[in-house]
């Protein structure tokens, strides 16, 4: 039986999540890539709780057309910057949920850099 590309990223995940956790100083920052949208929220795993999130679903950050390409992902890094630095939280800690650490992953960590962000 074949090995699915959703069931090894789940496992990579998973191995992930075994080292990274998230505080309410430094909440855990996990993206999300489907085939349409960028969806990043900043987690604090103590409380269980989202700190702040934003998606290219949202009417404010969606573009003309819904893609999850890097130009997006940009976005997506800018805004949840923005969003952490109004709830006065300046570091977190990545969580690249599986995904390569290239292209819109690397756009959405740099893009939160750029923002004020400290990883």
């Amino acid at each position: 039986m074949a090995i699915k590309r959703k069931e090894i990223r789940d496992r990579i995940h998973a191995r992930i999540r075994k080292r990274v956790n998230g505080t309410a100083e430094k909440p855990r920052l996990a993206v999300h890539f489907s085939g349409k949208h960028v969806y990043a929220q900043a987690i604090d795993d103590d409380a269980g709780k989202t700190v702040v999130s934003a998606a290219t679903t949202e009417k404010a950050l969606a573009g003309k057309k819904a893609a999850a390409n890097r130009a997006s992902a940009e976005q997506i890094g800018k805004a949840i910057a923005e969003r952490l630095l109004a709830k006065k939280v300046d570091a977190v800690v990545f969580d690249r949920g599986g995904f390569l650490y290239h292209g819109k992953v690397k756009a959405l960590a740099d893009a939160a850099r750029e923002g004020g962000l400290k990883f």
